[in-house]
Parts: C-alpha cells; structure tokens; sequence
C-alpha cells in the first residue's frame, strides 16, 4: 500500500472524505493508506469462499468491499476481502449510507484476509490485523496465503488467537461453521 496523505484523519473525517477519485483507501492509525488493485488469484480466492460461505450461511450475512473500525492508537479501519456477519451487525448495518462497521456495532462472525506478495503486506495481516480483530472480539479470523500455499484459521480464545495452519488437501476446521466442506488446496488454487 502507498500512503496518500500523511496529515492524520480522524474517523469522522475519514467517514466524509471524498478525492473524487474511485481510489479505496483504509484508514491506519489516522492516516489515509491507499489500497492497490487485487491480483486474479486473490480476487477469485474470495469468490471461491464466498461460494463455500453460501452453502452454510445466507447471503444477506455475507460481505466483500465492507469496512471495520478497529482499535489503534489513532483511527483505524479495514477493508477485508470476505466479512461474515452475524444477524446482529448486518441489521446494524441496514440502512446505512456506507458500507461499515463502526466500533459501536456488533462484531462479524469472521473476517478473511488474502495475502498481496510482499513483506509488508505478510506483516500486516499476520501481525497487526492478528492483534486488532482480536481486540474487536471477531470470532475468527482467517489468513489465506497464497505464496506460502497455507490458510490459517485463527480462533478467538479468552480474548487471544489460536491458530491452526491448513496446507494441501487438508480439510479447512472452523468452529463457527463445522459443515463447511472446504480444503485449503481448494481455496488456494482459486477454483471450486
């Protein structure tokens, strides 16, 4: 990601910014990250996902493109590639003008980030994503990798992650949805 603006934001203003641009940005602790186009691969692993979601959740809890406030130092907001609602934050978020979930609505089930190529990109999701979706209470919490052709399932126990790492054609184990029928092979090779 390359930083657009470097004066800090806070949430209210990010909420109204506008640069008259399509440009998606995320907010990270008050500043305004630009967040570049999706590869082929991550952009078809999520729909392979959101395809296996279907089988086990309605469509109206599922999400791509939705916005979390997190906690930071500053303002902070995500943007992760697949969001499962829970019936609560997706009646929270009925009806508003803009697709996010602000810190005094109710946390989503789960939350999906696919890895971009880069270490930068691998810190952020391993490392400072880890620590914010656990403060927001987000159930679980899954990282798909695919330069190190792995998905770790993240599971939120007594506030803090325990991971499980799925490689090859091992079945993917969530606690929040058993009867997924889903190996990581799958999921990383973007085809269902």
């Amino acid at each position: 990601m390359v930083p657009a603006i470097r004066q800090r934001m806070t949430l209210e203003e990010y909420l109204v910014y506008d640069d008259g641009t399509d440009t998606r940005y995320e907010l990270v602790n008050g500043e305004l990250v630009e967040m570049p186009s999706e590869s082929d691969l991550n952009n078809a692993i999520a729909i392979i996902l959101i395809a296996a979601f279907l089988q086990v959740v309605p469509p109206s809890l599922l999400r791509r493109g939705t916005e979390i406030v997190v906690s930071g130092s500053r303002a902070t907001t995500r943007v992760p590639d697949v969001m499962v609602l829970t019936e609560e934050s997706a009646a929270a978020l009925q009806g508003s003008p803009r697709s996010i979930i602000l810190l005094d609505m109710p946390s989503p089930q789960l939350v999906v980030e696919v890895v971009s190529p880069g270490s930068d990109n691998e810190k952020r999701d391993y490392r400072h994503k880890r620590s914010e979706y656990a403060a927001r209470k987000i159930p679980e919490y899954w990282i798909v990798d695919p330069e190190a052709k792995q998905v770790t399932i993240l599971t939120l126990v007594e506030g803090l992650y325990e991971e499980a790492v799925y490689t090859g054609t091992n079945r993917l184990s969530s606690l929040t949805f058993p009867t997924l029928k889903l190996s990581a092979e799958q999921v990383l090779s973007g085809k269902f």
